[in-house]
């Protein structure tokens, strides 16, 4: 298989929630859903994997390391518990 092969590259659907161009806010809300999913059901719960898809594709690389600090510091904006 080539290299090229192995990856899909796909861009998030819409989202009705989210009708407007600048998409931070729902950058935002698929991390945090994407922490309670996982929370709530564990990682390998499949459906969770739908809002790490929606981060990855959505938030610029420096916010989720950003966020991922917060997290691990407790200092994230906001609850992770679902």
């Amino acid at each position: 298989m080539s290299e090229s092969s192995k990856y899909i590259l796909q861009t998030v659907g819409f989202d009705a929630r989210f009708p407007n161009t600048n998409q931070t806010r729902n950058c935002f809300q698929n991390y945090t859903d994407y922490f309670k999913c996982i929370t709530a059901k564990g990682e390998d719960y499949a459906p969770c994997k739908q809002f790490k898809k929606a981060y990855n594709s959505l938030c610029p690389n420096e916010w989720i390391s950003k966020f991922d600090d917060q997290r691990e510091n407790g200092t994230f904006p906001a609850s992770l518990e679902p």
